[in-house]
């Protein structure tokens, strides 16, 4: 019982004023404090609590939460105080101090915009899981972005802030994902597939056309989703039930979807209905279905398809110089013949794609199986001028990327973030994000062609060879495959069951036998490596060691890998070094790169993790590695990030990795490592090495070990 007794008047004054620095503040806490004691103890710890929060990013603010907290917002919900709390300070980070304590002032008027979060999905909480869901959905990897309504472009799922439609937290959750899921059902079945200028011209109204169109296309996709995720669909028709969006349907739209049900219904149907649909009552709305946006699409789809069209078109010309190269015989006067066949298990399946050269079927190069996919979804098919091998100055790379200003440019003269790209961070003292806070560059390593590759290559020659002849084994993995219905050898095991199956009079199974399959290797890695300043000497050398060996090495295994370097002078300048990336290849200017890594500022690293996890889940592999090479704990100059800031907001962006499927894993020689590194990575996902000269010995012996 004396757990919960409330605080008395004493012990709720002496944190109160430690948090708000009353001896050099000269604020008053006596008031605050009094006020409090009259409260049961969970609204003290509450109140209390949040006030220590806020104190971590400004005492005034704080102060003046605590003075208006005690003064008559004990009755409010405790999330839409948690949510006017959040906002202030987001607003803090943002805007200043004085936007921040208008934010403050103006509660009641926060009250009455915000009630919906009481019960509500907010944007911040339920996107991570949300995105990861997207993720593991068949077709195009999507994007999530906060928007007005939720809608999307074709490539980004837009949700609004706040859900708040049901009356549940975990229905309103439900909701959102039931938003995703159809969001993504519009991506996966070809609703964009047409052209909405044209299709709609005809009809006069044409604000009322879509939205007719879009009822109809609603109830196409909600017979796919019943196809491709039963259970998500019988929930989302839980919600409609709920809402009572089921009842009362014109006749006229049960007879569409009878008729849009059929699992070969396709967008052309749809708009063959569409006559019908223009004089018929309007379209019944689904809570979750949002709006169409014919504009966004259009203009997301025009640059994706172009630029998928010239990426797919040089990959070819790249195969087909490589294959040229093998060949010993002379070339043939016709070019070769490129073709795409096309695979499907069942009906709506997105099909497997097997690339043959005059009928000859050849191995792909690597990310084209996804651009086929991509351009399969928007089109429905793969257009054949998208296969025609890319000629001599047909395209230009440069003029699809973005021109961005130079990345040592940027910080001459009066700093400014314009190109730059924004992240995150977890602040630990207030207990969420601060928005928007580390400005992130990309830039490359400076090359520097000098000696040092081959002079390592010669000092570790004896190692390079033995890692070779490991590596080579573990290229493609022998499993034994239990139990299959036709092997080299009888399954024993199965035997005895199917034998004791059949003594007890039942069904014997006839998956009696096992064979050895071999499966190649689906693993994709990126190497995060510590630039910071403290790597000088020694370290560096070490590091650029061991790169020089993993890329040996990891060329013979076929593993696809990345190499970035990060480093950081305040979250206003959080840069990431391009040394290899995943699409590049092992050549002399990856080499030169390797050569340059040069040691630069500090090691804040969540902006890293958080950038090259997002790279990492761009690349098509069943098995994702995140390793960090690091000679110290996270750290930075001047603005908090030292201690524990950074070391809970690196734990932070480790957790959102794993939520994606990335595993991370750190290699790092500081022996004090054991201090911090378990409660960041976990008790396995680190290994400390206590000599710097053993760190190119250890790294490629590691990497095996998680990989294999």
């Amino acid at each position: 019982m004396a757990d919960n007794a409330p605080l008395t008047l004493e012990q709720i004054l002496q944190p109160l004023e430690k948090w708000l620095e009353v001896e050099f503040t000269f604020l008053h806490a006596t008031g605050i404090a009094k006020a409090l004691s009259r409260l049961p103890r969970e609204e003290q710890d509450f109140f209390l609590n949040w006030t220590r929060r806020i104190s971590t990013t400004n005492i005034q603010i704080a102060y003046q939460f605590a003075v208006r907290a005690t003064a008559g917002l004990a009755h409010m919900d405790q999330r839409v105080i948690e949510a006017w709390a959040l906002h202030a300070m987001d607003t803090y980070d943002r805007a200043g101090l004085r936007a921040a304590m208008q934010v403050i002032e103006d509660v009641e008027n926060f009250v009455q915009l915000s009630h919906a979060h009481a019960e509500g999905a907010v944007f911040d909480e339920f996107s991570g899981i949300l995105l990861a869901f997207a993720h593991g959905l068949s077709g195009r990897q999507l994007k999530i972005a906060q928007g007005d309504v939720p809608y999307t472009d074709s490539e980004t799922l837009f949700l609004p802030a706040v859900v708040a439609l049901m009356e549940t937290a975990e229905d309103n959750f439900t909701l959102c994902k039931a938003m995703v899921a159809f969001q993504w059902a519009q991506t996966r079945f070809g609703s964009f597939r047409i052209n909405f200028a044209e299709a709609l011209a005809a009809y006069e109204d044409q604000a009322f056309a879509l939205k007719q169109f879009h009822g109809l296309e609603t109830l196409r996709l909600e017979a796919c989703l019943q196809r491709e995720l039963p259970g998500l669909a019988r929930e989302m028709q839980r919600l409609k039930q709920t809402l009572g969006e089921s009842e009362a349907i014109p006749e006229t739209w049960r007879r569409f979807a009878e008729r849009l049900a059929a699992p070969d219904a396709s967008v052309n149907d749809s708009l063959r209905l569409m006559q019908d649909a223009y004089h018929a009552p309007p379209a019944p709305i689904a809570c979750y279905q949002g709006e169409l946006r014919p504009d966004a699409v259009a203009e997301c789809m025009a640059k994706r398809t172009e630029h998928e069209k010239m990426h797919l078109r040089i990959k070819l010309a790249q195969m087909l110089e490589e294959l040229q190269k093998q060949q010993t015989e002379a070339p043939p006067e016709a070019p070769p013949k490129i073709d795409v066949k096309e695979h499907q298990d069942s009906p709506g399946d997105i099909p497997s794609f097997d690339i043959t050269l005059d009928d000859m079927p050849v191995a792909p190069p690597e990310g084209v199986k996804q651009l086929l996919t991509s351009v399969y979804l928007d089109f429905g098919k793969i257009p054949p001028e998208y296969l025609v091998p890319a000629g001599d100055g047909d395209y230009d790379l440069t003029q699809f990327e973005a021109q961005g200003k130079d990345p040592d440019d940027v910080w001459q003269g009066t700093y400014h973030e314009e190109g730059a790209t924004f992240y995150p961070e977890w602040d630990h003292g207030r207990q969420h994000y601060r928005k928007n806070w580390c400005v992130m560059r990309e830039k490359d390593v400076p090359p520097v062609h000098d000696d040092f590759v081959p002079q390592t290559l010669h000092k570790y020659s004896g190692l390079i060879k033995h890692l070779h002849r490991t590596f080579e084994g573990l290229r493609d993995e022998d499993k034994l495959l239990k139990r299959q219905a036709a092997g080299d050898e009888v399954d024993i095991d199965a035997l005895v069951e199917a034998l004791a199956d059949a003594r007890d009079g039942r069904e014997m199974s006839d998956r009696l036998f096992m064979h050895m399959h071999r499966a190649e290797r689906n693993v994709a890695v990126m190497f995060m490596v510590d630039m910071s300043g403290s790597t000088k000497g020694w370290i560096n050398d070490a590091e650029r060691e061991s790169l020089v060996l993993l890329c040996e090495t990891l060329e013979r295994l076929g593993d696809r890998y990345a190499i970035y370097g990060f480093s950081g002078n305040t979250r206003k300048r959080c840069e990431l070094y391009r040394i290899k990336r995943f699409d590049e290849h092992y050549d002399d200017n990856v080499r030169a790169r390797i050569s340059g890594i040069r040691p630069q500022d500090y090691t804040r690293m969540g902006f890293a993790i958080r950038h090259l996890t997002k790279v990492l889940n761009e690349v098509d592999a069943k098995t994702r590695l995140l390793i960090t090479l690091s000679d110290g704990k996270p750290d930075d100059y001047f603005d908090g990030y030292r201690s524990a800031y950074g070391i809970e907001d690196t734990r932070q962006a480790l957790i959102e990795a794993k939520r994606t499927g990335v595993h991370p894993f750190c290699i790092t020689i500081d022996k004090e490592g054991q201090e911090y590194l378990p409660h960041m990575y976990g008790a396995a996902q680190y290994v400390i090495i206590d000599e710097v000269r053993k760190l190119p010995l250890k790294v490629a012996d590691i990497y095996r070990r998680l990989t294999s």
